[in-house]
């Protein structure tokens, strides 16, 4: 067994040269399996596959056996590029340049996972002897994927195996503008609604003749979009219903189509839950359409990690390390958290998000050093 310091933005770097774009782990959980078993890691690879879904390859990790255990969960895949030429350097470069890391997953997150996997064998390598707990880490290559066969399928293998996480720590980019300014301990829900409006077609001259779908489509998205779902609450934001689609594919204009559609998107806090908003969604659409059908995805529900060892451990990690307060938060998009929250109590902390998903993705290498370096303060004062 070779213990030996990990350089987090030289790992950084290497991850980013592995084209890991979802759900192909590329080469990502081999490189880190590889690291951590030199450290002393047990490790599990665990590829899972559902029908009509990609396999997905996943690594769950462990150092010690005894409780607490503290879990680092993230993903090592990335969304797709994008248009090479809108890039100033390769996007799997991991190029550095006026002390920015550039590639995409810089900030979205395998510049995390690389400050979390420094920081984990930097205090193994001082507290071996006396470490009396367990480090765990859990990471997918399905979270910007349909999320089937990542986290959720892991976190069945660990109740299967009587395996528990007592706190985790999602290494997401969570802070707007600033490292250490927002700490996640929730997210709201997320409910994609599909409806499709049938009427009859017929000439725009002869209405009596036709049963225009566009009307019923118009009316119920007014009742949709008018509601005001709630006004938030001390931790959540308001939920919202956004449309984000409206299709007719109607190439004349003399013909009343016989069918239209629509999307739309509510995110939802506490205040809801999807079983609710869908008995409400029905209800609006049984009384202002016809004949129409109606398809909803649950992306996730609204998760809330009340404020305790975990959030405190974390802000005061952050505060002794850039002498800033963080924002205890729930705004944002979903993760895995929404999976996690069942079996343990969590908390998302990362990088600077306001790059991630875009062209020329990149963040900050003194960011990088002090995330890893706050991910250290945070075992130290988990376990000690």
């Amino acid at each position: 067994m070779t213990n030996i310091e990990i350089d987090p933005v030289e790992l950084s770097q290497s991850l980013i040269r592995c084209k890991s774009i979802t759900p192909d782990q590329a080469g990502t959980l081999d490189l880190i399996q590889e690291i951590l078993e030199k450290n002393g890691f047990q490790c599990s690879r665990l590829p899972f596959k559902e029908e009509n879904s990609p396999e997905v390859d996943n690594l769950y990790a462990t150092y010690g056996n005894k409780e607490p255990n503290l879990c680092f969960a993230g993903h090592v895949d990335v969304v797709p590029p994008g248009k090479i030429d809108q890039w100033e350097e390769d996007p799997f470069s991991g190029k550095i340049k006026n002390n920015l890391l550039y590639g995409r997953g810089a900030a979205d997150m395998k510049s995390a996972i690389a400050s979390f996997i420094s920081a984990s064998i930097k205090y193994i390598l001082i507290n071996k002897k006396k470490f009396n707990g367990t480090l765990s880490f859990l990471i997918t290559s399905d979270e910007e994927g349909p999320a089937i066969n990542g986290t959720k399928k892991v976190l069945q293998w660990l109740k299967k195996n009587n395996i528990k996480i007592n706190d985790c720590i999602i290494g997401e980019p969570t802070n707007p503008t600033k490292l250490g300014e927002m700490i996640k301990i929730g997210r709201r829900g997320s409910l994609t609604g599909h409806l499709t409006f049938y009427g009859k077609e017929g000439h725009v001259a002869y209405p009596e003749n036709a049963d225009n779908p566009i009307t019923q489509l118009i009316n119920t998205l007014k009742v949709l979009n008018e509601k005001k779902l709630d006004d938030g609450n001390s931790f959540f934001q308001p939920s919202n219903l956004e449309i984000t689609t409206i299709d007719v594919n109607n190439n004349v204009t003399n013909m009343i189509p016989q069918s239209a559609s629509a999307s739309f998107n509510i995110r939802f806090n506490d205040e809801h839950n999807s079983e609710s908003l869908t008995k409400w969604i029905k209800e609006v659409c049984e009384a202002t359409a016809k004949n129409h059908k109606l398809d909803i995805i649950v992306s996730g529900e609204s998760f809330f990690s009340e404020p305790g060892k975990l959030s405190n451990i974390i802000v005061k990690s952050i505060n002794d390390e850039l002498g800033v307060e963080p924002i205890l938060s729930t705004n944002g998009g979903t993760s895995d958290g929404r999976f996690i929250k069942d079996f343990s109590n969590v908390a998302e902390f990362g990088l600077i998000g306001k790059t991630m998903h875009k062209f020329n993705e990149n963040i900050s290498i003194n960011d990088i050093r002090s995330l890893s370096i706050i991910y250290f303060n945070i075992i130290e004062k988990y376990f000690d």
